[in-house]
């Protein structure tokens, strides 16, 4: 920035300037509204920066803030011309949710800025709520400019403790499909990743970078979790790890480098840096969904929460049937209907029928080149017609499914097509799917008639999810991605999204071998990282759990490398402890028939009137109850990773002067995932809000609990 030299040249200076002058050095305060969190936007001669505190604790020291475009520098050379403040207080109710209610309750601070050498505009918007910070930049309109690229945004996130981590790889093959590694912020590297999780060591595309959310948690057991809000026309951030403390905004680049191409008026995603005492305090945040803007649906009445059975698992996971043409292709007429007759029985709201269409014989998976999927004719195995009259008749519905095989321009030509088949179909829910498990390799079409090949997280990417998302809710149909951009509140503002996959989820309990699967402590880190953004299609509920996959559809042995690293109590908690609107009982109805501990899954509900998360430590427990949006009952759902533990629960959740039967399935005392998994103890005992409740958990087992009021 430029400094003044000489006070006789200051004061001749026009008087506002010289105003301008004396608020830019000094710094600007904004306080949360409980008084916890403290943050200061800094300013010098140099650049802009701000810093956060918790308690007067350091959490974030002077982190820089700008954006660099290919017209214009806004990171230096900057004056302050007006400085903001404003709060705000309301609570708004969700379509559906965790919990029924939110309170918005900010303190805002928005810091207008102009360049000196181009005299462009910009406002920075800070938004200091009790569990955390949201910043983003915003441009508006302005003379003899329209559109711009965005080449870098500067934003850092400098830790002012080198705390412990837990992060997945950016730029890798799998999107977001990662264990997740543990190390200190200054270990983190794609070396390291290799050496502690999975071999990522050949060819290289990208820095070195990690997906967000990124959770850490300090010395003092705070918690920090960097993430995003309202991902809106932008590139996803990822974060540039060098080898110390500080992170650095790195955003997921176009073919041609650019990072952004935009317009004005501009406004950036919200950077977020969601702040709790302890894991369960973080995992309950609502910072992103109070950054999104409202729901702009005018009619949610088609949007349904609730559960489903599939054609899914004797795919993926037992290798019973296949996806394309054949003697063993799962989704033909009569094996539908078989499902659509036990789904009906026990008052599911859906079926998943995959492998219904055209698309799937031809190397579709998984480098994007293989035959291209049709969207509204099915497979001549599957009569649409027969089916869609029969579901009627028995009170339940279709949930379709679209497999892109990430070639996005063959979608694109289909999207009205194919959600006008939903429509006329009655499938509601449509499970997406962008498989293509190439870095950098979804093809791109230009202007000038050539393939480019983009990131499946960049820019180009983020514009199709929204108008998938967008074409959705014109047909009244909601959506399940797999393989999506990671969600960052959007739900709020589109209800019609559900759901989202973004992460390992049981599938590859399915298909990887004991070796390569998901661990224990998987599904006790995805509610302190990935569930920080949205609701996750998991896919709980399997109960085959040793014995379960053949080697082949033909050759009808089991293949003994397969074992699910859980319990089927563990299965049941996980309803509780992953939230989505839309549960899927993933294993195959024979399994569920005459097993007693079939009849929790029956009755969990998806739509929530509270929730609160009792305990937790990252990677070890966590300990979740939920309230039933329509009635009085309560549902625990508590995991552990390899180690059993006891918990001890206050259960002071409960309403008072009430006594609750507490109906509880559990692992054996000589059970866990490797001795007895598939065994469950289910026992009924009665309880009220002053009573501690001793959970005992298994090695890799869970306890889940339905308290209903007596």
């Amino acid at each position: 920035m430029k400094v003044f030299q000489y006070p006789l040249l200051c004061a001749l200076l026009v008087f506002s300037i010289s105003c301008v002058y004396n608020d830019l050095n000094r710094d600007h305060y904004l306080l949360s509204p409980d008084e916890t969190l403290s943050f200061t936007f800094h300013s010098n001669e140099q650049n802009i920066s701000y810093s956060l505190k918790k308690n007067n604790q350091l959490l974030i020291e002077k982190s820089l803030l700008g954006i660099l475009t290919d017209q214009f520098d806004l990171s230096d050379d900057l004056t302050v011309k007006k400085v903001q403040r404003s709060n705000k207080n309301e609570t708004w109710t969700q379509v559906w949710g965790e919990q029924k209610h939110i309170t918005d309750n900010h303190n805002e601070l928005a810091i207008y800025l102009s360049s000196i050498t181009s005299q462009m505009e910009m406002v920075i918007r800070f938004r200091l709520f009790n569990d955390g910070l949201g910043f983003r930049y915003e441009l508006p309109e302005q003379k003899e400019l329209n559109n711009f690229k965005i080449l870098d945004e500067l934003t850092e996130f400098n830790f002012s403790e080198d705390s412990q981590s837990w992060w997945i790889p950016a730029y890798s093959y799998r999107r977001f499909e990662f264990l997740y590694a543990n190390t200190l912020i200054s270990d983190i590297s794609r070396d390291t990743y290799s050496k502690l999780v999975e071999d990522l060591t050949g060819p290289r595309l990208g820095p070195e970078a990690v997906h967000t959310p990124f959770t850490v948690q300090r010395n003092d057991g705070i918690c920090i979790a960097i993430h995003e809000a309202n991902l809106t026309n932008y590139s996803s951030m990822t974060l540039q790890a060098n080898g110390t403390s500080k992170m650095e905004c790195d955003l997921i680049p176009w073919s041609d480098g650019t990072k952004v191409y935009a317009t004005l008026p501009f406004q950036s995603p919200w950077r977020t840096i969601i702040v709790g005492n302890n894991p369960a305090e973080l995992a309950m945040s609502t910072l992103t969904l109070n950054l999104n803007e409202p729901n702009k649906l005018s009619n949610t009445d088609w949007i349904e929460p609730g559960k489903y059975i599939g054609i899914w698992w004797e795919m993926i996971g037992t290798n019973q049937s296949t996806w394309g043409s054949g003697a063993h292709h799962g989704a033909k007429t009569q094996k539908v209907k078989d499902y659509i007759d036990f789904g009906s029985k026990y008052g599911f709201t859906g079926v998943l029928v995959e492998g219904w269409n055209t698309g799937w014989d031809v190397n579709w998976c998984c480098s994007g080149d293989g035959e291209a999927f049709d969207f509204y004719h099915s497979h001549p195995d599957f009569d649409s017609k027969e089916v869609k009259e029969y579901a009627r008749k028995k009170n339940i519905r279709i949930v379709g499914h679209h497999e892109t095989g990430g070639q996005i321009q063959n979608y694109e030509s289909q999207l009205d097509s194919a959600f006008a088949y939903a429509q006329r179909n009655d499938i509601r829910v449509i499970k997406t799917g962008y498989v293509n498990d190439v870095s950098q390799n979804i093809s791109r079409t230009g202007a000038d008639g050539n393939v480019y090949k983009e990131w499946h997280h960049g820019q180009y990417m983020v514009e199709h999810f929204r108008k998938v998302i967008e074409t959705a809710a014109k047909y009244q149909v909601s959506l399940v991605p797999h393989e999506p951009i990671k969600d960052t509140g959007i739900r709020r503002t589109y209800p019609n999204i559900l759901s989202r996959e973004g992460a390992k989820g049981q599938e590859f309990n399915g298909f990887m071998s004991t070796k390569d699967n998901n661990k224990p402590n998987h599904t006790t880190i995805l509610p302190f990282t990935r569930l920080l953004s949205s609701p996750m299609d998991y896919t709980p509920g399997i109960f085959n759990i040793k014995e379960y996959r053949y080697n082949s559809p033909d050759d009808r042995t089991i293949n003994t490398n397969h074992y699910i690293p859980s319990t089927i109590s563990k299965e049941l908690a996980l309803y509780i402890v992953v939230y989505a609107p839309v549960q899927m009982a993933a294993d195959l109805p024979e399994n569920y028939t005459d097993h007693p501990a079939f009849q929790f899954i029956l009755d969990v509900p998806t739509d929530w009137e509270k929730t609160e998360i009792l305990n937790g430590e990252i990677g070890q427990y966590i300990t979740t109850v939920r309230k039933d949006i329509h009635s009085n009952d309560w549902y625990l759902g508590s995991i552990t990773n390899e180690k059993g533990r006891d918990l001890k629960i206050d259960l002071s959740f409960l309403d008072s002067g009430v006594q609750y039967q507490a109906t509880i399935y559990k692992d054996p005392t000589n059970g866990g995932w490797q001795a007895n998994p598939e065994e469950v103890v289910i026992e009924s005992i009665v309880v009220e809000k002053n009573d501690l409740y001793k959970l005992s958990l298994m090695p890799g087992g869970g306890q889940a609990i339905r308290f209903s009021p007596m």
